[in-house]
């Protein structure tokens, strides 16, 4: 796969606050790559150092193979990384010819990117009258203007409601399905999950952890179980090399187990020692189980 960015032993401080230390990753082509992290995790530090905005201290990065000094990348890079400035007394239009003309799009573009985030037929409203969700689809298709290889966005989904969240999503969905690349930062693990292929985790600056979505879920098998004697059962567990931990609620454990384990060797590994279970109930993990995890 090709490699669209690398990011190598990125480091980045402001006085005394390091905000990024020695951060390394790699974005393939066609990834929805997200960027985790609690507050002050150095996420929009290091999406404003790959986009120029800030100067890192050490490190280097490259886009599609060149070095972070060519910034020829622009082009192929749309980015929303601060909130956008737009004129409120001018029309949805007129703002994007303004945004094409700093980006050298072509301004036959800016129908093309108002209906891809459902804004053509406010194309004549002044910027003032919208709502946060479509101030928000409106900074999305000034992204789009030029139709850019990658987009990179900042927190994409706010401050927005349900509706103004699920929008954004379906743009980000939308143009992931069209082959292109979108590097992402978000709080809102939920909405990370459902869209992200991929994701870097971070916490002081310092990656945690970061490959596919699917594989940091599926690195631990996570089972309510319970049965007749569950005194005996946790005993049984606490010497058992499968389980990684669990905790008692009521009469039911939920069991942590290594990601080779099944239920079905649960089972058998507790009907072998004489305890039969009386329920066993494989538990979906979610990223954001995953997240306080790595961040405790």
């Amino acid at each position: 796969m090709q490699k669209i960015l690398e990011i190598n032993h990125l480091t980045k401080n402001f006085g005394r606050i390091k905000a990024v230390d020695n951060l390394t990753l790699s974005v393939e082509k066609g990834q929805v790559y997200g960027i985790l992290g609690p507050n002050g995790s150095g996420k929009t530090t290091t999406l404003s150092i790959i986009m120029g905005v800030v100067r890192q201290n050490s490190g280097t990065f490259s886009w599609f193979g060149n070095p972070s000094g060519n910034f020829a990348m622009r082009q192929s890079v749309g980015s929303l990384i601060e909130i956008p400035n737009f004129y409120p007394y001018l029309s949805l239009e007129n703002n994007l010819k303004i945004a094409a003309h700093i980006k050298n799009a072509h301004p036959d573009d800016i129908d093309r990117v108002l209906k891809t985030t459902f804004l053509h037929k406010r194309k004549h409203s002044p910027y003032r009258t919208l709502s946060l969700g479509m101030k928000q689809r409106l900074a999305v298709a000034a992204v789009l203007l030029g139709d850019p290889e990658v987009m990179v966005l900042d927190e994409p989904t706010n401050g927005l409601d349900p509706q103004g969240i699920a929008e954004v999503r379906n743009i980000i969905r939308q143009e992931a399905e069209k082959g292109k690349t979108v590097i992402l930062a978000s709080h809102i693990l939920a909405e990370v999950e459902k869209v992200c292929t991929h994701v870097a985790v971070l916490k002081g600056g310092e990656l945690l952890a970061s490959g596919k979505v699917d594989e940091l879920l599926g690195s631990a098998q996570i089972f309510l179980i319970s049965a007749a004697d569950i005194e005996k059962l946790e005993t049984l567990l606490s010497g058992s090399e499968m389980v990684k931990s669990f905790s008692r609620t009521g009469d039911e454990l939920t069991v942590s187990c290594t990601g080779s384990t099944s239920g079905a060797d649960l089972n058998r590994f507790a009907f072998d020692h004489g305890i039969a279970l009386s329920k066993l109930v494989a538990v979906k993990q979610s990223l954001e189980s995953q997240f306080l995890e790595l961040v405790k």
